[in-house]
């Protein structure tokens, strides 16, 4: 049985990095869709604050999304092996749990997408993606 757990707790770290890589990715690309054609990557090299702390809030508003889905995983996969993998009760509760982590990976992007498109209507007056380029680290906390 240690082993079984042994065995399962790995399973869920190696899927836990892997959605957490590809939901970061998306979601820097995502990023540098809504930018309007600001380099995040060169920015960064440049040491832009502010352009850093835009990423890092974007990574955090993932993370969070993805912690959670990983621990609906988690639960999947113990209830899995509690009733066994191959069951139908253990492969619905997997497939639950997937379909929540990727479920709740796109609703994380596609509101960070709105949020800050409903900014840029809101804020008229301020071009925000400009003022990142100049590295103006407060409109990149208000954002």
């Amino acid at each position: 049985m240690l082993l079984v757990n042994a065995v399962v707790g790995i399973v869920q770290l190696i899927i836990a990095i892997i959605f957490a890589v590809i939901a970061l990715y998306i979601g820097f690309s995502t990023l540098g869709k809504i930018t309007k054609g600001m380099d995040e990557e060169k920015e960064l090299a440049k040491g832009n604050t502010a352009v850093g702390v835009v990423v890092a809030s974007v990574f955090i508003a993932i993370a969070v999304v993805v912690q959670s889905g990983v621990q609906g995983l988690s639960l999947g996969i113990g209830t899995a092996a509690a009733k066994g993998f191959f069951t139908l009760d253990g492969m619905l509760a997997i497939g639950a749990a997937f379909i929540q982590l990727i479920l709740g990976i796109v609703l994380a992007i596609v509101a960070i997408y709105l949020a800050l498109n409903i900014l840029d209507k809101l804020t008229k007056g301020i071009d925000e993606f400009e003022e990142l380029r100049k590295g103006n680290v407060a409109v990149a906390l208000e954002m």
